[in-house]
């Protein structure tokens, strides 16, 4: 199982807002920290709110990309439906080239709304607009010379993409929420699948991920080409206790506030507590705790390829953070390694 973080290149830290300056400074201290670490992959999602610096993740990408070596760099996600493919896939094949062959994306509808009105689009084509990009975005990765037609972009008449990306197939995950018909067309694509839980119990999208499965294998795909990646709020910290004192104050601030925006109830400790046991979705704890959380989140599933911790959205410090990561990297990691070499 890899291993990583995605961030929201948050500018907020509970009630103390950083500078915009201070906030990317210490973000890419912490990617370059997490590459130290031994950790696998950094996402930056894509966000057009105050309170996130992300509404050019490869742009962020490629600066963490000077600095860093071996860790695998990806959006977290791009929101396609509102994107030009043309120039999603250049900036990053331009971030592959930066990086040495080290870039991915993730690419979905976006579960916030905020970039339709921004950028002209109509939420009424919110699945249109996403099948029909996906496509095209598909097509580039694989061809040079482009001839294409759709709806919402003008023609394309062998027309050639550049520049070209390092990886022959740069990986394209497709990121999902819980709508079945994601993840059957993640399966039919044969694209590796990003599965975002953020509340509840995980293993209630184990028939949600057969679904892919048996989609892939009917369109002719090998059961070790699809791939299940899995993004959950977490934390590592120091043991279980002073994680969760760590954790919830931000965690309650945050999730009541989007609560009130999207109609879900106040944040209370029970609930909390629910979602930080081991069938929760809540990635929170000291490092065995977490460890085991994750190989049982694996195994509940059918097997989880990769997983995302997201943690710049608890109101945690740059220093709470950084020694996360370096707990990840140290203990996390290799409990999980030494559980599948044994297995």
């Amino acid at each position: 199982m890899e291993i990583g973080i995605d961030s929201f290149a948050s500018a907020m830290y509970g009630s103390n807002e950083l500078n915009s300056q201070d906030a990317m400074e210490q973000l890419l201290q912490r990617i370059v920290a997490a590459d130290q670490a031994g950790l696998d992959i950094f996402g930056i999602g894509e966000h057009h709110k105050k309170e996130f610096l992300d509404s050019a993740p490869a742009v962020i990408l490629a600066a963490a990309a000077a600095l860093t070596k071996r860790i695998r760099l990806t959006s977290a996600v791009s929101v396609l439906s509102t994107s030009d493919p043309v120039r999603v896939y250049q900036s990053f094949a331009t971030l592959d080239i930066i990086s040495k062959g080290r870039a991915e994306m993730v690419v979905g509808r976006g579960s916030a709304i905020e970039a339709y009105p921004l950028f002209g689009f109509n939420l009424n084509d919110y699945d249109a607009l996403f099948k029909e990009k996906l496509e095209l975005l598909l097509k580039i990765r694989d061809e040079e010379f482009i001839t294409w037609s759709g709806k919402f972009r003008p023609a394309l008449k062998d027309q050639p993409i550049y520049p070209r990306a390092v990886q022959q197939n740069i990986p394209v995950w497709l990121g999902v929420g819980g709508t079945p018909q994601s993840f059957v067309r993640a399966g039919k694509l044969g694209l590796p699948l990003m599965v975002a839980v953020i509340g509840g119990e995980t293993e209630r999208f184990r028939p949600l991920i057969d679904l892919y499965r048996e989609s892939g294998r009917e369109a002719g795909f090998r059961s070790d080409q699809l791939i299940v990646g899995l993004h959950s709020p977490g934390y590592v910290g120091e043991n279980d206790q002073s994680a969760i004192n760590d954790y919830y104050p931000g965690y309650a601030e945050l999730w009541t506030k989007l609560g009130r925006e999207r109609g879900w109830p106040p944040v209370t400790r029970n609930h909390f507590d629910s979602q930080t046991a081991p069938q929760g979705a809540l990635v929170v704890g000291g490092p065995e705790t977490v460890a085991k959380k994750l190989i049982r989140h694996s195994e509940a599933l059918g097997g989880v390829d990769r997983f995302t911790f997201q943690m710049d959205n608890a109101g945690l410090t740059h220093q709470q953070l950084m020694r996360s990561i370096e707990l990840i990297g140290t203990q996390v990691i290799p409990n999980i390694r030494q559980d599948q070499k044994e297995s």
